[in-house]
C-alpha cells in the first residue's frame, strides 16, 4: 500500500525525468514531455538544452521528429551518486 502523498516534493529532478521519458520513447515530442513530467513546453525545451550542452543528450532529426539519444555511460553529478551512470539510474526506473 502506498503511502498518501502529502508533499509536492519528489525524489528526481525534473530532468532525470526527462531522461528517463526519452530512454522509454526517443521520439518523444516536447508536447508529451512536458505532460508527462508536469512542466511547461518552455521548461522542457531548458532541459533539453542544458543536457544536451552538456553532453548528456545528442538531439538527431528523423523525417519530421527529433530523435532523442540518451549517453547512459553518462556519471551522475552530485559526489554521493558519482559512482553510478545514467544507465544504473534509467534501468532501475523502466
Amino acid at each position: 500500500m502506498m503511502p498518501e502523498n502529502k508533499t509536492k516534493w519528489t525524489f528526481l529532478t525534473n530532468h532525470s525525468h526527462v531522461i528517463i521519458c526519452l530512454t522509454r520513447d526517443p521520439e518523444m515530442r516536447i508536447r508529451d514531455l512536458a505532460v508527462e513530467v508536469g512542466i511547461t513546453e518552455r521548461a522542457v525545451l531548458r532541459i533539453l538544452s542544458e543536457l544536451e550542452s552538456d553532453g548528456v543528450v545528442t538531439k538527431s532529426r528523423v523525417g519530421r521528429r527529433n530523435h532523442y539519444l540518451v549517453n547512459l555511460d553518462f556519471p551522475l553529478r552530485h559526489r554521493l551518486e558519482s559512482q553510478y551512470t545514467l544507465r544504473k539510474l534509467t534501468e532501475s526506473l523502466k
